[in-house]
């Protein structure tokens, strides 16, 4: 496009919005390969005692009945088991509620935008690379395997296991890795030190804790805004903010895009960008502007609130579920704000918002957290009403 001075003016067609760093079919995902499929198949289930249930691992396969000759000989049980209903009636979809577990059949191809919300519930997913590609992986040397035609996929090694009888790497695999330090080398038969290289390799990559105090709403109970109130000396968003600071490298304000020039100095806004929608909105904003950060949210009004109940919040906090909460005091539901939200909670309260539920409450009832007990319940008491804000004022001036 070509403005009125005659240079050309680049166009753009979309928002430039934050992604969600996510692979093939999650954030925290690793393709095994080098080995035959039966030999992952069996590591991967060595190591699952030794990572679930504090993890949540989902495995990647593909169906080796319906491949060669050699592929189907490993998977004799999985060749005997009848075709789902879906395959041979015309259906597009089954769900099967298999009493243990439910199972989705879909005849539609699933593209690299399906797999990844599929799998969102999941904290690490285990990938057979003999098939499918993911961006990190682990490389077994086994001779039966060899390499050389699969270099390609090794894009992001994070470690190397020796099958039984090997001692030394290929040298086509050691010249491929050159560029960078070699990563861990450990047995195939270890099952107790690979559990633990996965529980670091996890550990490490958990996201960062972010900071926002809820300060959007309209205060219409309590006839002023209660982000301004004083309790502590400092207004109600700055002794928030100050409480966050202490956990969180970057604290923010949410507030709605007409207040953002009134915060006091030293706070950084953060304006919804969704309208409308109380808290929830909030959070999405946070989410939308950063949707790799777990964000730790309170509400503004909170006054009772100390740092030892945020710290141990903190030091409970769970990465491997959507959140992690405290059970309210009062009717034993989570409180969505007092809250350290996780990033795959951005996907989750967008899926409640396209089925009409605007409550972040719901959705952490409906989703897989923990939920903690509050080590001082009386903390978690909401200040609403100009009777309770007197009420406040006067037992936190006599505790001091």
């Amino acid at each position: 496009m070509e403005s009125q001075s005659g240079t050309t003016v680049k166009r753009t067609k979309h928002a430039a919005l934050a992604r969600p760093d996510v692979g093939e079919f999650g954030r925290h995902e690793l393709a095994i390969l080098g080995a035959p499929c039966g030999d992952i198949q069996t590591l991967v289930a060595r190591l699952l005692p030794q990572l679930a249930p504090a993890l949540r691992v989902a495995y990647v396969d593909a169906d080796h009945a319906s491949g060669d000759a050699a592929a189907a000989e490993e998977s004799v049980a999985s060749a005997a088991k009848p075709l789902p209903y879906v395959a041979h009636n015309g259906l597009s979809a089954e769900l099967v509620d298999k009493i243990t577990y439910r199972q989705l059949n879909l005849t539609r191809v699933l593209d690299k935008f399906s797999q990844p919300e599929l799998l969102a519930h999941e904290s690490i997913i285990l990938i057979n690379g003999n098939h499918f590609r993911a961006r990190q992986q682990v490389v077994i040397v086994d001779p039966r395997k060899p390499l050389d035609k699969k270099l390609d996929r090794l894009t992001d090694v994070r470690l190397i296991l020796l099958a039984e009888g090997q001692t030394e790497l290929p040298a086509v695999l050691r010249e491929h890795l050159s560029a960078a330090p070699l990563p861990p080398v450990l047995p195939l038969h270890d099952t107790a030190k690979i559990a633990a290289f996965t529980r670091q390799w996890y550990q490490l990559a958990v996201p960062v804790l972010r900071g926002l105090v809820l300060a959007g709403g309209r205060s219409e109970r309590m006839q002023t805004d209660k982000g301004a109130l004083h309790y502590h000396g400092l207004d109600q968003r700055q002794h928030t903010a100050a409480l966050l600071a202490e956990f969180c490298p970057d604290v923010r304000v949410s507030v709605r895009p007409d207040q953002a020039a009134e915060l006091p100095a030293g706070l950084t806004a953060l304006p919804d960008t969704f309208l409308n929608l109380g808290p929830l909105g909030g959070i999405l904003s946070a989410f939308q502007a950063d949707p790799n950060a777990a964000w730790l949210v309170l509400a503004c009004d909170l006054p009772f609130l100390t740092r030892s109940t945020l710290e141990y919040l903190v030091s409970n906090r769970q990465p491997a579920r959507m959140a992690t909460s405290f059970r309210s005091p009062w009717d034993e539901f989570p409180e969505p704000l007092v809250s350290i939200w996780e990033p795959r909670g951005y996907g989750q309260l967008l899926r409640f918002l396209s089925l009409g539920y605007s409550c972040p409450r719901k959705a952490l009832i409906n989703s897989d957290i923990e939920l903690l007990a509050p080590p001082a319940p009386d903390e978690l008491r909401n200040v609403n009403t100009p009777a309770e804000r007197a009420a406040a004022t006067q037992e936190l001036s006599g505790s001091r």
